[in-house]
């Protein structure tokens, strides 16, 4: 299966809101059960776009896209999808979502903002939202899965170990916050943000 490589000057033009549900309908709906979801989607692409010692655009497409929806199906040429219409059109909008993402970051960082969950919970004396970016950094975490040697160092030590903990904690079944309460994934997750572009600028400068 050829696939397009991720090319910086493609189109850039954000996925409307009409757009991302389009996507996140199109990829719930793949009979696939590794396939992500629209959450782990923007964790995944984050991921791709810092990850150390490599620029995205020299890793092929077909390395990276089918992770998205579970795989390509081994005896027909369209599988997962319906159609290869259906195919063409999910690499169209997660490659403009993409860049998107790498053109908010540059230009725009402040005004970025991951797609997260949010929960509505209860405390005592009045109704509260919570972010929980657990399908996020799990995301982000199946694109560390990608380069495990690349990304071993920036966890484990230096400036960059604390920026990433909070995905570590969330995004693993094994993480620290896996079994946490409200208050403290909504904590983790709000530091995201922040820890992304601290990274982003990192990378840009190695």
């Amino acid at each position: 299966m050829n696939y397009p490589h991720y090319n910086p000057a493609s189109d850039n033009r954000p996925l409307s809101d009409e757009e991302l549900n389009d996507l996140d309908e199109l990829l719930a709906d793949l009979p696939a059960d590794a396939a992500l979801n629209i959450e782990a989607l923007d964790g995944y692409l984050a991921g791709l776009l810092l990850t150390p010692g490599r620029a995205l655009a020299d890793l092929p497409g077909a390395d990276w896209l089918p992770v998205i929806w579970g795989g390509d199906g081994e005896d027909d040429d369209n599988a997962p999808f319906a159609s290869g219409k259906q195919r063409k059109k999910v690499v169209m909008l997660v490659l403009r979502h993409l860049q998107s993402i790498a053109l908010a970051w540059a230009e725009r960082p402040q005004a970025w903002e991951p797609i997260f969950s949010f929960a509505d919970g209860e405390d005592e004396d009045e109704d509260t939202e919570y972010a929980d970016a657990e399908d996020w950094a799990a995301g982000f975490l199946t694109a560390v899965d990608l380069a495990p040697e690349a990304w071993a160092p920036l966890f484990e030590g230096g400036a960059t170990a604390p920026l990433l903990a909070p995905i570590a904690a969330l995004g693993s079944p094994e993480g620290a916050l896996a079994e946490a309460g409200a208050e403290a994934r909504d904590e983790a997750s709000r530091g995201i943000p922040d820890a992304m572009l601290a990274l982003w600028a990192i990378h840009q400068q190695a």
